[in-house]
């Protein structure tokens, strides 16, 4: 019987601006707007057969010994299939990091800079203790709101056309 090689299977670590950055796997609550986010974007993209749509955890090497990260949510457009190999290695049209309170910081500054930096045209910041997503999108090299809903309402995507999410289907109780 063969057995999981966790090291390789499921990593943990990203690297980001060069150093190893392992945390912890995420909490259920992270885990349950994971999975609805991921069921209503997903049918939404192979309905539409826009492309592709991936949970974490799944490498994006962005560059590669210096960023590779692991978004909660990404996906690529049908134009955009050439990165997909081994793991992902280019720029995706759109990435979602949900938040979690050990995660601020590296998240809502650190890893935004860093897909800025590299040009993914759209990053999704979920905010759960807020009942909030706010969806950003490259403008003159920097992002800016697109959309954005707190404890009701709906966001849009750019990169997904004609996605929309009504925030009540992601953190219903």
């Amino acid at each position: 019987m063969e057995t999981l090689t966790l090291e390789r299977d499921l990593d943990l670590t990203e690297i980001i601006n060069g150093e190893e950055v392992v945390s912890p796997s995420p909490l259920r609550k992270h885990q349950e707007i994971v999975k609805r986010l991921n069921r209503v974007i997903d049918r939404h993209v192979e309905a539409n057969g826009l492309g592709k749509f991936y949970f974490s955890p799944l490498d994006v090497i962005l560059e590669e010994g210096l960023n590779r990260l692991q978004p909660d949510l990404l996906f690529i457009s049908k134009e955009n299939t050439a990165i997909e190999q081994d793991w992902i290695r280019g720029v995706p049209d759109m990435v979602c990091e949900i938040i979690s309170p050990g995660s601020y910081d590296r998240d809502v500054f650190v890893k935004k800079a860093i897909y800025e930096k590299y040009g993914v045209p759209e990053y999704w910041v979920v905010l759960p203790d807020f009942k909030a997503i706010e969806v950003l999108i490259i403008d003159n090299g920097r992002y800016a709101r697109h959309s954005y809903a707190e404890l009701e309402g709906v966001v849009t995507s750019k990169a997904i056309e004609g996605l929309r999410v009504n925030i009540k289907d992601v953190f219903e109780d």
